[in-house]
């Protein structure tokens, strides 16, 4: 088919991994992009989301930073999981095969966004307006053809209104304004635990390319400790922590540096970044609404054991654009958007499902469920049928 003149830019709502990833398989596609992100600027503070899966890095790798991604990311080869202190078995990944790639790397999201940039401001067809934030939503005309998306955006210099033929919306969790103006519910619960992250610098020989996960350690009573390594000598320490904990008050007390050293020992350390947080588990009712697509974490929440956050989110991204693409082009009708619903959606729930059955192994809900972990952690140290049973998290496949 000949192309069709596309009428103005996609806009991309988010400047994250998933809006990153959007906005260059688009330019990839020949169109025109507009990229808004509500921050001044980039920031750069904390890893957050680590894990990135194999499929990931290959969508990476078709806009030009897959490779770069895998050099310098850590795959871990031996997950150890434990029952207070006993390690109850350990499993080995498997060679990559034919794959350019490992299963997944360990790297800092910061790290993964930097090289997106990089690649963004190579890239004449995308721009980046920063400090636009999304107040306001309005369609124009059809769902195809002549049709059009208004965003009404804050920034310093008061309101703007900012014009595109589609828009895909990967503002993050935070996007209330976003998802009211689609008219979308986010159903789901939030867990009351909460989960101190520290990443620290050390020297921890032996455990470089190791992930454990300890059930109930007498250093954390009750609850879990994941560690994952990550480049530069880093490691990510995820403490479950009572609903009342107070980083503010642990750190002055030296409670801090004690959940530290009960992991690594007497050894020097620097903390690199800490975080406090909660999981969620939620899911917008609809991925489509006329020319918004809405990806990431602005349309699934889900805990992050597994890493189903991010992995998802960039797979959103990819499924969006050549579809959006398409549509625009002319090569396909309005009707294929339908189709990111119908696949993205069901994507989500299998996410929320999977994770949902982790967070209730982690987190019993009644002294039945507590009862009935403990008889499996107690049995995996010598029966296989028992050890299929504990769930610490399922490493997220393509939908």
């Amino acid at each position: 088919m000949s192309r069709s003149p596309v009428a103005g830019p996609v806009l991309v709502a988010g400047a994250g991994p998933v809006g990153q990833t959007a906005a260059l398989l688009l330019a990839r596609w020949g169109l025109p992009v507009v990229v808004l992100d509500s921050r001044p600027e980039r920031d750069m503070v904390g890893s957050k989301s680590i894990c990135q899966q194999r499929d990931v890095l290959d969508v990476w790798e078709s806009v030009g930073v897959g490779a770069e991604v895998a050099r310098r990311g850590v795959t871990w080869t031996t997950a150890r999981t434990f029952h207070r202190d006993t390690e109850l078995f350990s499993v080995r990944f498997a060679a990559r095969g034919r794959s350019p790639f490992p299963p997944f790397v360990n790297i800092s999201q910061c790290e993964t966004e930097r090289l997106l940039d990089e690649r963004i401001a190579a890239e004449p067809l995308i721009e980046v307006r920063w400090g636009h934030r999304v107040v306001g939503i309005a369609q124009e005309g059809p769902a195809d053809g002549a049709g059009a998306v208004a965003l009404t955006c804050a920034t310093d210099e008061g309101e703007a209104v900012v014009r595109g033929s589609y828009l895909l919306a990967c503002s993050g969790a935070r996007c209330d304004a976003v998802r009211t103006a689609l008219g979308l519910s986010f159903d789901g619960q939030t867990f009351g635990d909460q989960f101190l992250i520290c990443d620290i610098r050390t020297d921890l020989p032996g455990w470089q390319q190791e992930r454990r996960f300890y059930f109930d350690p007498e250093w954390n009573p009750g609850r879990q400790v994941l560690i994952h390594p990550c480049p530069d000598s880093t490691f990510r320490i995820d403490w479950q922590v009572p609903p009342g904990f107070d980083l503010r008050a642990e750190e002055t007390s030296g409670g801090l540096d004690r959940r530290i050293r009960q992991v690594i020992g007497d050894r020097p350390y620097e903390i690199v970044w800490k975080s406090v947080y909660r999981f969620h588990s939620r899911v917008v009712d609809r991925m489509r609404v006329g020319r918004v697509l809405i990806a990431g974490d602005a349309a699934h929440l889900v805990a992050p054991f597994g890493a189903r956050g991010l992995n998802s989110g960039v797979l959103d991204a990819e499924n969006a654009a050549w579809k959006i693409a398409f549509v625009a082009r002319g090569w396909a009708p309005a009707t294929l958007l339908d189709s990111y619903h119908d696949e993205r959606h069901a994507a989500a729930l299998e996410n929320l499902e999977v994770t949902g059955a982790t967070m209730r192994f982690l987190v019993p809900g009644t002294e039945e469920d507590a009862g009935r972990r403990l008889d499996v952690l107690e049995r995996a140290a010598h029966d296989p049928a028992a050890r299929a049973q504990v769930d610490s998290g399922r490493l997220a496949e393509p939908f």
